[in-house]
């Protein structure tokens, strides 16, 4: 689905990704580890089309998008989810899926006098797909509540929700376990698997929690100073010397 090849990424004197080449198997659940400064981050964000690297191609279902921002790579079915979830705070929860479907034709203002039923079937069915999602999740007691209101967690699983309103292929998440209770992120697993046995789903995730990482992933990418030190299954990872000695020297590129 993903395959990153020779990636660099400098700002000035500082290689953050330093020949950075790996791929991510459609269908799968891939893991990204390494210590804080390893290039994970910025790796993400030349994915996802927030970086253009300094050298190097990305491909998407073979083919090339290197440099391609966000809102093409959405089109093609790329999406991604941050460390710190990226709601609107004042809309609540059901309208933030409601603005993710895309090319909606109540968008262009015109329709709305020359096409008024087709607008109205359109916003029906994106309701209908939006209360589905919040069943999906069992967010549907927080449906009308302001997204800016809820606890971390559940930001965590509006931001699952909102790549489940759209036709996404591969989804990268970001740390979905950083500040979240052990019951919400055993939901949140539970969804990723669901998602990812039920509909097929692809996802390449970024996480410092190795029990999820085991749980979740069917391999794992371990990073170091900006490159791939080694890849294997969780259980794999866990024992290899090399790993060990990355996470307890620590990496010495910028993340």
């Amino acid at each position: 689905m993903i395959e990153v090849h020779d990636v660099h990424v400098r700002y000035g004197g500082v290689r953050a990704v330093n020949g950075c080449s790996l791929d991510v198997e459609a269908g799968r659940i891939t893991g990204l580890i390494g210590p804080n400064g390893a290039g994970k981050t910025t790796l993400f964000n030349v994915i996802a089309g927030r970086v253009r690297p300094t050298f190097g191609s990305v491909t998407l279902a073979g083919e090339d998008v290197t440099g391609e921002p966000p809102h093409r790579l959405f089109r093609r079915g790329l999406c991604r989810t941050f460390q710190i979830p990226q709601e609107f705070g004042r809309l609540t929860v059901i309208e933030n899926l409601l603005v993710v479907p895309k090319a909606q034709s109540g968008e262009r203002i015109w329709a709305s006098f020359l096409a008024p039923g087709r607008v109205r079937a359109d916003e029906a069915l994106a309701l209908e797909r939006a209360r589905d999602v919040l069943a999906f999740l069992r967010l549907e007691h927080v449906a009308h509540e302001l997204a800016g209101r809820l606890s971390g967690g559940q930001k965590k699983l509006l931001e699952l929700g909102r790549t489940m309103m759209t036709e996404a292929r591969i989804v990268l998440l970001d740390e979905i376990g950083a500040g979240v209770n052990r019951t919400l992120l055993a939901e949140l697993a539970d969804n990723i698997e669901r998602l990812n046995r039920e509909r097929g789903l692809t996802f390449f995730l970024i996480e410092h929690d190795m029990e999820l990482i085991a749980r979740l992933c069917d391999s794992v990418i371990v990073m170091t100073e900006g490159r791939v030190l080694t890849r294997g299954t969780p259980a794999e990872v866990r024992c290899d010397a090399r790993v060990l000695e990355a996470y307890l020297g620590g990496g010495r590129a910028a993340a």
